[in-house]
């Protein structure tokens, strides 16, 4: 029982801190509401369940044969960073919020991919396989995914919750400059970590 309660630490830890995903989880729950935002959660928790269980059986060494993978995922990652961070800095938040939930809002196929062009997420990927599953059991690799699976959900949902909940303060499109500018910061800031990483 002890194993599996440090996995889901490690889950929580790793998928409540702030990141890319999260601050993306964060707007799409303030500009097109928590139901539409339940779409990139989703999205995001199986691109990263998925990365987690193709490190923990075996894609961890593909990376060590072909390092340039890493670099064209770094850079990947950066790009979809600035674009992103570009997007919300256009945004100059006079479109009304989706009061309705029709609107759209990131994708499922987005938010998967953001965890695939995530340098957070590949680091949790990597760095919890190799805690837990490192003699390459494949039954703790499926064990993990699973725990992962339930608390990556949970934390991302409760970044487009907070986001959701901002909603009435963010109807003022002045509020909602300053709130898209504010997360269009933060991701350009996550893209330069990389970059000097």
């Amino acid at each position: 029982m002890t194993l599996y309660l440090s996995m889901a630490a490690f889950a929580l830890a790793s998928s409540i801190s702030p990141g890319p995903v999260n601050i993306v989880a964060l707007g799409a729950g303030a500009r097109h509401g928590l139901a539409a935002s339940v779409r990139h959660v989703s999205g995001a928790t199986l691109g990263f369940t998925l990365l987690l269980l193709l490190t923990g059986l075996g894609l961890y060494e593909a990376l060590e044969r072909w390092p340039q993978l890493v670099g064209l995922v770094r850079w990947a990652g950066i790009g979809f960073l600035l674009y992103l961070a570009w997007k919300l800095a256009a945004d100059n938040g006079e479109l009304p919020l989706d009061t309705e939930g029709a609107a759209a809002g990131p994708s499922l196929l987005t938010g998967a991919a953001m965890q695939w062009l995530n340098p957070k997420a590949w680091l949790a990927a990597v760095s919890g396989m190799g805690a837990f599953a490192a003699d390459g059991d494949t039954r703790i690799v499926w064990e993990f995914a699973a725990i992962y699976f339930v608390v990556c959900w949970l934390s991302i949902f409760c970044w487009a919750w907070a986001g959701a909940a901002l909603r009435g303060y963010l109807s003022d499109p002045a509020r909602m400059r300053v709130f898209n500018r504010a997360m269009a910061l933060l991701l350009a800031v996550s893209a330069a970590w990389l970059l000097m990483g």
